[in-house]
């Protein structure tokens, strides 16, 4: 017979944390490392079958998550538009139409469409840069453009109006009314919009000459008469330091700098000021690419009236999205500021208001929904980098947990990143890890500079998701790094590393 005292020992190894003493030290090993006096950890381990906790460390305490917030505006998006939604851009006239010439205007109303065919490829396939374009000028990651036509959905759309209008006598307008523009709350483009092309930035490409001291190559991409470019950069020797600066003087991108010789192409943006006005000018040339005759001048942005917004027009072209998880995919493979800012707003328009007030309103009924305390986290925006957003580790396990059962998870885990594979955990582990392929999670950075000590202070270094451990266990997950001051020098992406070392030490040494 047993004693009340095995009684309740038993209970506590049946009820207690599956959790291993050799799995703890490993984890333990590394946060207590003297580098992290000053930070803070915040980290849960779940088994993913039985709910049980594995590890934890501060994982009821408030962290900043970064773009691990992406994680929460993605499933509520998903939630709301499911899996298979797609944007409808139509393009309506108003006058009337004789021998293919339209005597009035051509008008294309904004859909939201995040992507807009600019990451189509030739297949079919949305498709994406381990480092996105969009972080071009951050200076934290080489990035790369996606081989795929920016104007895929603008030339579409001529395509189709060139089917019954070969002349546009009136003007073309781009009706931007959906939402009103806001800010993004992450770095790179900063312009909220209705209308993306090219997600609203001109990519400047760099390709080093063939020796030393040759002019290097200087394109735009997209390719247009709205803007001119002026490059002078010179090809420095091999293994040199790439430099690149861009300036913009009216209609012209001043490019100036060096590239190493045998260097990769070198990619930089130029953010538009004015989304409308650029889709417009672009627009009018695909039209004119296609045999349609516009009167409507490139530089004079039209002042003409759009017309009631529940006006019944004869619609001459529409262009339909990818499927909506094609958009998520982007989103969390690359953390897309641009993009996460923007779907809060596109939830609060299905209730009511075009804000992303109005969508994190919602956010909080659907985790309410899913059980969990919508109270242990705060957002201001969708993109991770908003003064108020706060997460606990245990809240995002939560969500992961509850979005492993819910009708868009295939959708929302095939869109995470994976560990030494592709998005931004590419290069978080060693290409010979034992644990590359065997988590997908989402990353989060986020870091200020240090006037004072000429450093960078990394706020936030987050990552949260599912692995595999070694003997074949699925655990869920969260790491939440804050307020780690870096070394003079230091950048955010060793402490990666250090995260992707302790999904190593979790997929060695987990259950």
């Amino acid at each position: 017979m047993f004693s009340r005292l095995t009684t309740v020992a038993l209970l506590f190894l049946i009820a207690g944390p599956l959790r291993s003493d050799d799995l703890a030290d490993k984890i333990k090993a590394i946060t207590d490392a003297p580098e992290y006096k000053a930070a803070r950890w915040g980290i849960l381990v779940v088994d993913a079958a039985s709910g049980r906790t594995v590890y934890e460390q501060n994982a009821d305490k408030l962290m900043l998550p970064a773009s691990v917030t992406k994680l929460y505006t993605c499933a509520n998006a998903l939630n709301e538009f499911g899996p298979d939604y797609r944007f409808v851009t139509p393009v309506v006239r108003r006058g009337e139409i004789k021998d293919k010439v339209l005597d009035g205007d051509l008008i294309l109303i904004a859909s939201g469409d995040l992507t807009f065919g600019g990451r189509r490829n030739k297949a079919g396939a949305t498709v994406f840069a381990d480092a996105d374009h969009t972080y071009a000028n951050s200076g934290l990651m080489d990035s790369q453009v996606t081989d795929t036509d920016p104007l895929y959905a603008l030339n579409e759309l001529a395509k189709q109006v060139a089917k019954s209008i070969t002349e546009v006598r009136g003007e073309v307008l781009i009706d931007d009314r959906l939402f009103n523009r806001a800010r993004s709350s992450g770095s790179g483009p900063d312009v909220v919009a209705p209308i993306l092309v090219n997600d609203n930035v001109v990519d400047v490409v760099v390709t080093p000459g063939a020796k030393e001291g040759d002019p290097a190559v200087v394109k735009l991409r997209p390719e247009t008469s709205m803007l001119q470019v002026d490059g002078d950069v010179t090809t420095a020797k091999a293994g040199g330091s790439t430099a690149i600066g861009i300036e913009a003087i009216s209609s012209k991108l001043k490019v100036r700098g060096r590239i190493a010789m045998g260097a990769k192409a070198a990619v930089r943006i130029h953010s538009v000021d004015d989304p409308t006005v650029w889709a417009r000018g672009l627009f009018i040339e695909a039209l004119r690419r296609n045999g349609v005759t516009v009167a409507a001048k490139l530089d004079r942005p039209s002042q003409a009236e759009l017309p009631a917004r529940d006006a019944d027009l004869p619609r001459v072209a529409e262009y339909k999205s990818e499927p909506f998880a094609e958009t998520i995919k982007v989103t969390l493979k690359v953390s897309h500021n641009l993009y996460a800012s923007t779907l809060p707003i596109l939830v609060g328009l299905r209730h009511g208001s075009g804000s992303a007030e109005a969508g994190l309103r919602q956010q909080g009924k659907f985790l309410k929904g899913l059980g969990l305390d919508s109270m242990t986290v705060s957002f201001a925006g969708g993109a991770g980098g908003a003064n108020a957003d706060s997460v606990t580790a245990r809240t995002t396990v939560g969500l992961i947990q509850a979005m492993a059962k819910h009708k868009a998870a295939t959708a929302y885990f095939d869109a995470l990143p994976i560990l030494g594979v592709d998005g931004t955990l590419a290069e978080s582990v060693p290409k010979d890890s034992p644990a590359r392929g065997k988590a997908r999670a989402k990353t989060g950075t986020l870091s200020w500079y240090d006037s004072q000590n000429q450093r960078l202070v990394l706020r936030s270094k987050a990552l949260g998701g599912q692995i595999e451990t070694a003997k074949g266990t699925k655990l869920y997950f969260a790491i939440f790094l804050n307020d780690m001051p870096l070394p003079p020098g230091g950048q955010p992406s060793a402490q990666g590393k250090v995260l992707g070392k302790l999904c190593e030490v979790i997929y060695r040494h987990g259950p």
